[in-house]
């Protein structure tokens, strides 16, 4: 069922709604001319009509038994935030996009951004002027931040009112008010397009935010069976569940076919909670492969989650959900540990070069083993899956927040750790995310903020922040997720691209992105072709990456010296990249140009050396 408002034209407008706890409902036109039409009860709970001289931008909110009035759980649009009138949308657009097929998974270099402060204006269409540096880059997808209508204080100055990282959506078809109509979106889209970038939707399918949900005074859309740690759980196995899964799939279906999203990425699928014979993520995904089939196009679904199980990237024929990708935080955590040396919360699963050079090869480093922050044996082998169906990263908008001030890694850590973080993700055969930033060491944290109107749920976001860092261990005060300061200090800095060490990153980002995307060996992403090995003491990694024509070794060494080590080899190998080299603003290489078989290999300390075999 096509749920919302849908603008017919010559102003006839079509209102369907799943509602079925009221006796009566009715629609409450409340602009520009007031007006209430009854609406008819249909097969299932859901509720009919179509208005006459309704129009684009009228507001109207659903009146239920006669008193309360709400916005419509399906609105496309809430100009006035998640307490005001729904309004009424024309989607119709002049696409320039009819060119466009997408790109295949395994090609792109995810860029995660937030709207709100990745440019000075925090909308859309200031995103526009970014793309073309973003591309030169080497960025070929960009995956938004969730933009489902999110809570906003009224009385705070315009520019600042909304303000959240975008999980706390309680509108999943509406788009975010201040960061422009849907039309702007979808010029946005267009013009990504246009610039040859892919643009991957973060949406939130496992709850809804606290302020503004109005959603159970029309239907069950919760479960009292399950709790998620935000709350109750979606209403995905019980009764009246199928409306509710349902609601998701048809927002799905919407950003994918209405504003030609070419991805989304499922925000934390382990609290979607399902026990029926077909999983809620199953169905979805056979959705959506009926619009790619529909429409010529490949449509990708990316989930985050921490189980690791790969049964949610299993073909659908091999019992599995069929989604496409998952993210691998075993990756990231690994990595992470190696840089900064962190141990507190589950970062003490992690320590050893041995973890990483596992999730090189394995993906999984918890592959069904004991983990000691969990207390219990966690994760499965995926090694049947494809490297090309994970997502790995050293920075997200998760890892950055999860530090007390939202550090990102070079303020935390050498200028020499980044360059050789950023190589160990962009050399890895799974699909890489950098954070918005990322690629020239943007120094402006990224911590929680909110913008609520309601006192208790501001003392208790501030309160469940400060238990969340006592996990971690952390002494003193988060900053204040309700202060308007504590937003305005995450807003990127793009001058810094242009300036020193930071021209540098983002020049070193460019080299490394075009290394993988055109050498032979890392083009060719089967794990029968990847091999990692770790030296602890020595606290060095080897990559070795090959295909049959030619073949990488990638040196990492962790350690804070500089150490020697033999590689076996048969043949002599070129060096190809050194981060440690001057012209990278390195210490100045210790490491041969030609490397022969035999032959120790100086590396300097907290650098990485990639050599070459070419075809003969």
């Amino acid at each position: 069922m096509k749920i919302g408002a849908h603008y017919l034209g010559n102003g006839e407008c079509e209102f369907i709604v799943w509602a079925p706890k009221p006796q009566t409902m009715a629609i409450q036109i409340v602009s520009p001319e007031p007006q209430t039409i009854a609406l008819k009860p249909q097969e299932n709970g859901y509720w009919h009509a179509i208005a006459q001289d309704v129009y684009p931008n009228a507001c109207y909110r659903y009146r239920l038994n006669e008193e309360e009035t709400h916005p419509d759980p399906a609105s496309r649009f809430q100009p006035d935030g998640v307490h005001g009138a729904s309004q009424v949308i024309d989607l119709q657009f002049q696409w320039t996009d009819q060119a466009w097929k997408g790109q295949p998974l395994e090609s792109l270099i995810l860029y995660e951004l937030h709207v709100g402060t990745f440019t000075a204006e925090g909308t859309f269409a200031a995103i526009i002027p970014r793309l073309k540096e973003l591309k030169e880059t080497g960025i070929n997808a960009i995956e938004i931040m969730p933009i489902a209508q999110f809570p906003g204080d009224q009385n705070a100055a315009s520019e600042v009112a909304y303000r959240n990282w975008g999980y706390d959506g309680v509108y999943p078809f509406a788009v975010q008010n201040s960061y422009g109509t849907p039309q702007d979106l979808m010029q946005l889209v267009d013009a990504c397009h246009q610039h040859g970038i892919s643009v991957v939707l973060d949406v939130v399918y496992n709850h809804f935010g606290s302020e503004g949900n109005y959603m159970n005074h029309f239907a069950p859309y919760f479960t009292e069976t399950y709790q998620t740690p935000w709350g109750s759980a979606m209403n995905f196995d019980d009764a009246y569940s199928q409306e509710v899964r349902s609601y998701f799939i048809n927002n799905a279906l919407y950003w994918l076919r209405d504003f030609h999203i070419d991805a989304l990425r499922l925000d934390a699928v382990q609290a979607i909670y399902d026990l029926g014979a077909k999983h809620f993520l199953q169905e979805l995904t056979e959705a959506v492969d009926s619009l790619s089939q529909a429409t010529g196009k490949k449509h990708y679904l990316i989930a985050e989650s921490d189980l690791n199980n790969p049964i949610l990237i299993r073909p659908i024929e091999a019992y599995g959900y069929g989604l496409d990708a998952q993210w691998s935080d075993d990756f990231h955590h690994a990595l992470h540990v190696l840089i900064t040396g962190d141990q507190q919360g589950y970062y003490q699963d992690f320590g050893r070069c041995a973890d990483l050079a596992k999730a090189y090869e394995d993906t999984f480093v918890y592959d069904w083993k004991y983990a000691p922050h969990r207390h219990r044996f966690h994760g499965a082998s995926c090694r049947d899956r494809s490297p090309t169906q994970f997502v790995v990263c050293i920075q997200n908008h998760d890892q950055i927040g999860n530090q007390m001030l939202g550090e990102r890694l070079l303020p935390r850590t050498s200028f020499e750790h980044v360059k050789l973080a950023a190589g160990a993700v962009l050399l890895s055969p799974n699909i890489p995310l950098l954070f918005m930033g990322e690629e020239y060491g943007e120094t402006a944290p990224f911590t929680y903020f909110v913008s609520h109107s309601d006192p208790e749920l501001i003392q208790a976001v501030r309160q469940g922040r400060r238990k969340e860092f006592e996990a971690f261990h952390y002494e003193g005060e988060p900053p204040d997720p309700e202060a308007v300061e504590t937003f305005l200090k995450c807003k990127l800095n793009w001058q810094l691209r242009q300036q020193g060490q930071h021209q540098t990153l983002l020049n070193w980002y460019r080299t490394l992105i075009q290394l993988r995307q055109t050498h032979p060996a890392l083009l060719q992403r089967d794990r029968d072709f990847i091999r990692a090995w770790s030296d602890e003491e020595k606290r060095v990694l080897v990559l070795h990456r090959w295909c049959e024509t030619s073949e990488l070794v990638c040196v990492m060494n962790f350690n804070s010296i500089s150490v020697s080590l033999t590689l076996p080899m048969q043949e002599d190998i070129q060096k190809i990249l050194d981060s440690s080299d001057q012209a990278w603003t390195g210490p100045g290489s210790k490491s041969p140009t030609t490397l022969s078989p035999e032959q120790a290999l100086n590396i300097q300390a907290t650098s990485l050396v990639v050599y070459e075999r070419k075809p003969v």
